[in-house]
């Protein structure tokens, strides 16, 4: 396979060479032609004056000879030439006029005329040309016009050359200090992300002293983490404590769709920044530069990333001195692999992060304390509430939630409370839910409300089996409301909405309660209609399920003495042990959810016939109704189910 970046440079010389003869043949014709054009040897008196022809008819007797060149063009010339007289005289008359003119003077009077033909309009071009204007500019114009598409070509192919083709370049915006706006105390809480930046920022002031200790390499800065967790801003506010420009571009212009474009457009970028001295360039979205390189077949696929490492590493003269590389990646390489050479070029990473819970509360506050006084019932407002319900959220995020809020608030005319605000984080995450599309769906809506209510009952059967109230239970439920709405972003007909936590370090006990929950939908299924009366609508749970135990089984090896990466082996076939581990621990955390789901069968039933009558229960609602059923509830719970489930899981563990 040919080298194709060499057939593009080669490519490219071949143009220029071709478009340098091509203007130069240009400009060689036009003189040939200037001096190939035959001459009229009498001086040419031109006018526009229809009068002339019209005093034809008393000095016909004078006339040597009279022609009309191009009748039937907008313009047509009346070509005449007196008897003993050097001049020449062209009259331009319009096609409308010439029509009376013929009829009225020539014909009328019987004054002889011809039609000019091509051969004589070719030996006498200049009876053509308007008064003042150049043969040569009029043969020059006409060169143009017969030969526009391929000058048109040739420029075009002459800019693109130079320039690159135009909206496949990289567009990268020169920020000053003083168009920057905020500061580092508008980031909420991340105290340990801040503190990184201040770290960065003594770096790049106080260069001379790091410089004393052989730390002489350009501090290249990398930002990873999710988005919406305030990289781009806090960059901008690291520029603007620094009183230096910030050049912002995004990592996907770098996608050129051409050989080297990529390239090309990092140079050009640091040529930019060179030329502003001391300066920020910030290369937002570029984890796609990050990917180990040598990996395609395509040798010219790594071009872009191999410049970027040669720019990192700094230029040796003083001219990119100044200039400070900062680019973010929504990944890092502790979730994906990277290009080790690239990972060496940054001495400074920091890894951005999701709020916590007391960070959320406050990022809360500090939107909501940005609309006008009155908007806001802060004496109806829970935000420590709002905060463990939107886990997992970034600050961008939790803004969007706080937008929702007020176009709710502006549609109502209400005031911002924790119950509007609730709606508006349903509303953000969930979107639109429609009672229409589910109100004529009886046996639908039945079987969605029993699945939600298998998925409730699975999450607190651990608290109700280790004998905690039904107000302790409460406490620890995540549970937020269950409903038979539509929700046509999700393609169910009914869901149960759930607030998180922030714990990432979740246990095998903890899976494996996860596992079980999801499980409850379909076990409640099973319960109401049979093994085979199992719905389409488990689909997604049972996928959920199946990757947790393949964490759980093959990724973690939770229930093997060898702690082993059993997915690394990548061992193929049915009878890999593996899977059918995964399949052991599937059946016996499904058949302990199908006994325990039957416990609760009758309140489930219960409950159901509300659910349908209400379409939507809060969690106050769901709890008020367990509270009356309180002895039916209790009656059919049975705690060893816990104790053997757990038993069995150390036993496997062991």
């Amino acid at each position: 396979m040919p080298n194709l970046a060499k057939l593009q440079i080669a490519f490219k010389n071949v143009y220029v060479r071709i478009s340098a003869a091509l203007l130069l043949a240009t400009v060689i014709g036009l003189a040939i032609y200037k001096n190939d054009v035959p001459q009229t040897t009498s001086p040419i008196v031109y006018s526009q004056n229809i009068s002339e022809i019209t005093s034809l008819a008393a000095q016909k007797g004078n006339l040597e000879y009279l022609m009309v060149a191009k009748p039937l063009s907008e313009t047509p010339r009346y070509i005449y030439k007196f008897k003993n007289a050097e001049q020449l005289h062209v009259v331009k008359v319009p096609s409308t006029s010439h029509l009376s003119l013929e009829r009225e003077v020539l014909l009328k009077n019987a004054i002889p005329y011809s039609i000019a033909k091509d051969d004589y309009l070719a030996s006498h071009k200049a009876v053509l040309l308007d008064e003042g204007q150049d043969s040569t500019s009029a043969e020059a114009l006409a060169f143009l016009k017969r030969h526009a598409l391929d000058i048109a070509i040739i420029l075009l192919l002459i800019y693109v050359l130079k320039f690159g083709i135009p909206g496949m370049g990289m567009s990268a915006n020169v920020l000053s200090p003083d168009k920057l706006k905020g500061s580092m105390d508008d980031l909420i809480g991340m105290d340990d992300i801040k503190q990184e930046v201040l770290h960065l920022e003594d770096m790049i002031r106080n260069r001379a002293e790091y410089k004393s200790h052989n730390i002489d390499k350009p501090f290249n800065v990398m930002l990873t983490g999710p988005a919406g967790t305030g990289k781009t801003k806090l960059v901008g506010y690291l520029a603007k404590r620094l009183n230096v420009p910030l050049i912002q571009a995004s990592g996907s212009a770098l996608e050129s769709g051409y050989v080297g474009g990529g390239s090309k457009a990092l140079n050009a970028l640091y040529r930019k920044a060179c030329k502003q001295g001391s300066c920020i360039i910030f290369l937002d979205e570029a984890q796609t530069l990050f990917t180990p390189r040598g990996r395609g077949e395509k040798k010219w696929e790594d071009d872009t990333a191999n410049t970027l490492l040669g720019l990192l590493d700094g230029v040796k003269s003083d001219k990119g001195a100044g200039v400070i590389w900062v680019v973010a990646s929504n990944f890092d390489d502790a979730s994906s692999e990277m290009d080790e050479a690239m990972l060496r070029r940054f001495s400074v990473k920091i890894n951005f992060r999701l709020p916590n819970k007391g960070e959320r509360t406050e990022l809360l506050r500090s939107f909501l304390k940005r609309k006008k006084e009155g908007l806001v019932d802060w004496n109806n407002l829970d935000l420590d509430q709002v905060a463990e319900m939107t886990a997992n959220l970034s600050p961008a995020l939790l803004e969007t939630v706080v937008e929702r809020a007020s176009m709710i608030s502006i549609q109502e005319k209400a005031i911002i409370d924790t119950d509007l605000m609730f709606r508006a984080f349903e509303r953000s995450t969930l979107g639109l839910t429609d009672r229409a599309t589910t109100a004529e769906k009886d046996k639908q809506r039945e079987r969605v409300a029993l699945h939600e209510l298998g998925h409730f009952f699975m999450q607190i059967d651990p608290y109700l089996r280790s004998g905690m109230s039904l107000a302790e239970v409460k406490e620890k439920s995540h549970l937020l409301k269950i409903s038979t709405e539509s929700v046509s972003k999700l393609g169910a007909l009914g869901y149960v909405l759930q607030s998180g936590d922030d714990v990432s370090l979740r246990t095998l006990e903890e899976l494996e309660r996860d596992v079980i929950q999801l499980y409850g939908g379909v076990a409640a299924e099973e319960l109401f209609y049979g093994a085979r009366g199992i719905s389409v609508g488990s689909q997604n749970d049972i996928e959920k399920a199946t990757k947790m135990l393949n964490l759980m089984v093959n990724r973690l090896s939770m229930y093997s003495r060898s702690k082993i990466d059993y997915s690394q082996l990548k061992q193929e076939g049915s009878d890999n042990p593996t899977i059918r581990q995964v399949e052991e621990k599937s059946d016996e955390l499904y058949s302990y959810t199908l006994g325990a789901i039957r416990d609760y069968k009758a309140v489930i039933e219960s409950l159901k016939d509300t659910l349908l009558e209400q379409y939507v229960l809060s969690k106050d609602a769901v709890f008020a109704l367990l509270e009356e059923r309180r002895e039916l509830l209790m009656a059919h719970i049975h705690a060893p189910r816990a104790a053997a489930l757990k038993l069995c899981t150390e036993g496997t563990a062991a």
